[in-house]
């Protein structure tokens, strides 16, 4: 196993090596992050596995049961917190980002790089993010009603420059969204690499580790960027699933809280 480990870290600083020297990603680093990849994959079917095995029909037999059991809470208090009552549909999705990124950022505490040191992991995590809110835009709201909401208000015949001006402005920053998630997930993580290796270069020539003692922060970066990337996209699913939900449901006011909510626990974070 440690072997398998070993020739995976091998990979990930063979494209890091190669990078530094202008080579750039290339299959190398493909196969580096996709083998820390399969380890977090692994790792959470294992995880699932032994909680499965904990469950009873009067109770749960072991811990990790009742901490999945209390992870859905987590989970689902998020999504119907921020998004509405219809947001439960959207619990296997966030469960999914937040235990991913997580677990990837575990690896990468322990290891010399995980997959969302990597740009390109959190890129694509983003992608499927924002692409997934769009399709759930489209889906509630229909085509022409989704993306009418990038023009604006209606302003009249005369200002049709001035909605054609905030259809792209509203464009630009769906884009930004993904260069946000995936820049912040990866400066988190691979900048606490970076300050680790830093410190442990002053420390050194006395044979002290002084970048260990950022593990308490590091540990709790992990815990809220897996956080964050899965409380935005609570948020960007409110603001383009609610409307078909104003009608028939009263909890709108609550997803209105949850935006407040998301606002001030988001301003903490950061």
């Amino acid at each position: 196993m440690w072997d398998l480990i070993g020739r995976g870290t091998m990979l990930a600083a063979g494209a890091a090596h190669g990078e530094e020297h202008g080579g750039g990603h290339g299959p190398v680093a493909y196969w580096g992050i996709m083998f820390y990849l399969g380890l977090v994959v692994i790792t959470l079917f294992g995880l699932m596995h032994f909680a499965k095995q904990g469950l009873n029909t009067r109770f749960f037999k072991n811990k990790l049961t009742a901490s999945f059991e209390q992870l859905y809470y987590f989970i689902e208090n998020l999504a119907v917190g921020i998004i509405g009552s219809h947001g439960r549909k959207y619990i296997p999705m966030v469960m999914v980002f937040w235990m991913i990124i997580f677990v990837s950022n575990i690896f990468a505490l322990f290891f010399p790089t995980g997959p969302t040191a990597d740009l390109g992991f959190n890129a694509a995590l983003a992608i499927i993010a924002i692409m997934y809110v769009q399709w759930e835009g489209i889906r509630a709201n229909g085509v022409f009603g989704h993306f009418s909401h990038f023009a604006g208000p209606k302003l009249g015949m005369a200002l049709i420059p001035i909605t054609g001006m905030i259809f792209i402005i509203e464009l630009v920053s769906e884009m930004m969204k993904m260069v946000s998630l995936s820049l912040r997930l990866f400066g988190n993580i691979d900048g606490g690499h970076k300050a680790a290796e830093a410190m442990n270069a002053l420390g050194e020539s006395a044979y002290v580790p002084i970048g260990a003692f950022l593990m308490p922060i590091k540990l709790l970066t992990c815990v809220v960027q897996a956080l964050i990337f899965s409380l935005l996209f609570c948020v960007y699913l409110s603001l383009v699933t609610h409307h078909d939900h104003d009608e028939h449901h009263d909890d709108h006011g609550h997803a209105g809280d949850g935006h407040d909510v998301a606002h001030h626990e988001l301003q903490a974070a950061v």
